[in-house]
């Protein structure tokens, strides 16, 4: 088959579409023809040498994708050959084929073709596992998500806004901040001209966020304990503003707030099994009912990753920048 490859880390320049070995699914996996796969920050990450996949992944970029099953491994029950599927990676969805665990597949979602398929596991399961399995966000309550643009944030809106959250969000500009208005959001944050402790308080009467879901890390850290609500709830699921910063627990306590930070790709498979158990029985409905929607920007053809990559590193998209088999 054929991948893409880095045989050397660095710039997109680096992806090079090559022949590589087939995979072979192995106990409880199953092996999927890829439709299609979608670009992730993380992929960014491991381009430029700094993110490696987890022992036994595939070397190949690609934490997502969608296609259709094309042999079962051993121990597989409940799947069948032919069947369309999405699935949650821990690396190799930029390539023809791959071998998922069972665990790890979701059917797609009635109404939604592959392509919009591949941009749904990777968002759908961190946000349903760190905004609602983790910090719990219930009715009634205030998310604020940074990055709301992004796949993640476009992702947050929907999900937030379909349990009856309020939601506030950040982003860069007058049109990434439309289309969060447009998918729900109720408080729109120019984070280069505001500051977005001072509008979440103003919007809250001075309360703040119940929860907050940061992909910023270090940078941030500070600012969102000062944004959050008595009882808040912030969870760090990135590091581009940094991986340290000082944590005034002071603050902290006197809020009886929780900092949470987890990460998805290398997690044991039954956590992963589990997460996507959940979204499966709580997100899937709302796809498929209309009320949450994949965002795609743009898609292009795989063995063009590099300008995928250019793209998402410029932040000149709005949701997920897809990449077609």
């Amino acid at each position: 088959m054929y991948a893409i490859t880095i045989p050397e880390p660095g710039g997109p320049e680096a992806l090079v579409w090559a022949e590589v070995p087939d995979p072979e699914p192995g106990e409880g996996e199953v092996l999927v023809d890829v439709a299609a796969s979608a670009v992730n920050r993380a992929d960014l990450l491991q381009r430029q040498g700094f993110y490696d996949p987890p022992p036994g992944a595939p070397p190949y970029p690609g934490l997502e994708c969608a296609g259709r099953i094309s042999a079962l491994g051993p121990g597989v029950s409940g799947w069948s050959v032919g069947d369309e599927v999405c699935a949650l990676l821990a690396g190799g969805g930029y390539a023809q084929r791959v071998a998922v665990p069972a665990g790890q597949l979701l059917p797609v979602p009635k109404g939604v073709d592959l392509v919009h398929a591949a941009a749904l596991p990777e968002v759908a399961a961190t946000v349903w596992s760190n905004v609602f399995m983790i910090a719990h966000l219930r009715p009634g309550e205030t998310l604020l998500a940074h990055g709301g643009s992004s796949g993640i944030g476009t992702m947050a809106i929907q999900l937030a806004k379909a349990v009856g959250a309020r939601v506030a969000v950040t982003a860069s500009g007058g049109r990434k901040l439309e289309r969060c208005a447009e998918l729900g959001a109720d408080v729109l944050i120019d984070y280069r001209e505001q500051d977005f402790v001072s509008e979440v308080r103003a919007a809250t009467d001075g309360a703040g966020a119940d929860v907050i879901l940061d992909i910023i890390g270090a940078k941030y850290l500070s600012r969102n304990v000062d944004a959050l609500a008595v009882n808040g709830r912030l969870a760090v699921i990135g590091l581009q503003g940094g991986a340290k910063a000082e944590l005034d627990l002071g603050k902290l306590l006197a809020k009886r707030a929780a900092v949470t930070a987890t990460s998805l790709r290398g997690r044991p498979l039954a956590e992963k099994a589990s997460i996507i158990a959940a979204v499966r029985e709580h997100v899937w409905p709302l796809i498929e009912s209309g009320r949450v929607k994949p965002i795609v920007d743009r898609a292009f053809p795989m063995r063009e990753a590099a300008e995928a990559h250019r793209v998402v590193e410029a932040s000149e998209h709005v949701g997920k920048v897809v990449l077609v088999a």
